[in-house]
């Protein structure tokens, strides 16, 4: 499969579903606290997408090799790296979640995630859930027509690393479109002028994963999705979609309730 470029019209419509899939996030906000399950989150995701008029991504999902995806989101808890299956266990105070968030508009899809902090959490976990943020925006405000997706990988490397923390491998960020997974992977690690240049209309996510502890995962049980960390330590992730523009980068998955950027962005 080769990168698709996105048009006026597309890129129009990946607008309204990135906003949309914020949206859900935003909607969600208020309720993830002590005592409340992922399962009653992805129940809430789906009422939501509901109302919105748009589907969500990964119910049913089934990738080669995968059995089908159970949930309309997925929620990854404390040393959860990735794709953990909400499910009957409450949240507790000090627990943090990422919620990860895709939605189909039209055809169009929309990718984002957040972390959540449970309640009161401890300084070590509060300080890779921030870090992590910035991680992610270091990789975002490298973004023009004419840098290399190694760039952007060895952005996020070396600010996770220079603060004491681990990049995972094994799951990256990828184009997007009228596709959930399309051309390029984008690696959040690598050497600057590598791989593919960027050009105007390209659209995909940039969506690290970082370890409080070693970047080495392995695959939890045996329900084919939920990935941990080896050493049992925390994990956190944030995501964007993001657009290639003429001059530089536009992010498509913002909504009112948005994390606003770090002050580095605008500096």
């Amino acid at each position: 499969m080769s990168i698709t470029y996105k048009d006026a019209e597309g890129i129009q419509g990946m607008r309204v579903a990135g906003r949309l899939a914020s949206e859900v996030l935003d909607y969600l906000t208020p309720h993830i606290k002590p005592g409340i399950t992922t399962k009653e989150i992805d129940r809430l995701a789906a009422e939501c997408m509901k109302k919105q008029g748009t589907i969500s991504a990964t119910l049913g999902y089934q990738p080669a090799g995968y059995p089908p995806y159970p949930a309309s989101l997925c929620t990854s808890v404390n040393h959860v790296v990735c794709h953990g299956i909400p499910n009957d266990k409450p949240l507790k105070k000090g627990d943090i979640v990422n919620v990860d968030v895709t939605v189909i508009k039209d055809g169009w899809y929309g990718d984002t995630s957040r972390m959540f902090m449970v309640g009161e959490v401890s300084i070590a976990a509060k300080r890779l859930c921030a870090l992590t943020f910035d991680a992610m925006w270091q990789g975002i405000m490298r973004v023009r027509p004419g840098i290399h997706l190694g760039d952007i990988g060895f952005a996020i490397q070396k600010f996770a690393e220079s603060n004491g923390f681990s990049v995972v491998r094994e799951f990256c960020g990828h184009g997007i479109g009228r596709n959930f997974h399309e051309e390029p992977q984008v690696l959040h690690y690598g050497k600057p002028g590598t791989l593919e240049e960027l050009k105007p209309g390209m659209t995909f996510t940039i969506e690290p994963m970082i370890n409080a502890g070693r970047k080495d995962v392995k695959e939890f049980g045996s329900d084919g999705w939920t990935i941990v960390t080896k050493d049992h330590s925390l994990s956190a992730q944030w995501e964007h979609t993001v657009l290639v523009t003429e001059t530089g980068y536009e992010v498509l998955t913002l909504s009112a309730g948005s994390p606003p950027p770090p002050p580095f962005v605008n500096a």
